[in-house]
């Protein structure tokens, strides 16, 4: 059974930076994407970053959050990492790791099989 759990969330001042955290127990050997996606009050889920989980890894970033956002993989210790960095008002919403085992599409949250509970980022200006 595999499990996603964030962690790292809280509020921070406009300008500020936080880094999320979300251990995966049970991590599949068929494991393609992880990602980080949030969602804001009264708004549709959106795909944040991905990192490609195989061999030669890649990442993705929204054009919302490019060169302020870094993920990363620690496959030894089963960890996705979101450093948040510069960040806006508008980056507050909850934060959701996601994990797929087979979608190639890195931003189609429909392609991912297991979600974690999800981690609040509050941006105060």
């Amino acid at each position: 059974q595999v499990r996603l759990a964030e962690s790292g969330g809280g509020s921070v001042q406009a300008g500020g930076s936080l880094r999320l955290s979300c251990g995966a127990s049970g991590f599949p050997e068929s494991t393609t994407l992880m990602a980080w996606f949030r969602q804001a009050p009264g708004k549709d889920r959106e795909a944040v970053a991905a990192i490609w989980a195989r061999s030669t890894p890649w990442t993705r970033y929204s054009d919302s959050v490019d060169d302020r956002f870094v993920i990363s993989l620690d496959k030894g210790r089963n960890r996705l990492y979101l450093h948040l960095d510069k960040l806006k008002s508008e980056d507050t919403a909850m934060y959701y790791c996601a994990l797929s085992t087979y979608g190639l599409v890195w931003d189609d949250r429909t392609k991912y099989d297991y979600w974690g509970q999800g981690t609040q980022v509050t941006v105060e200006v």
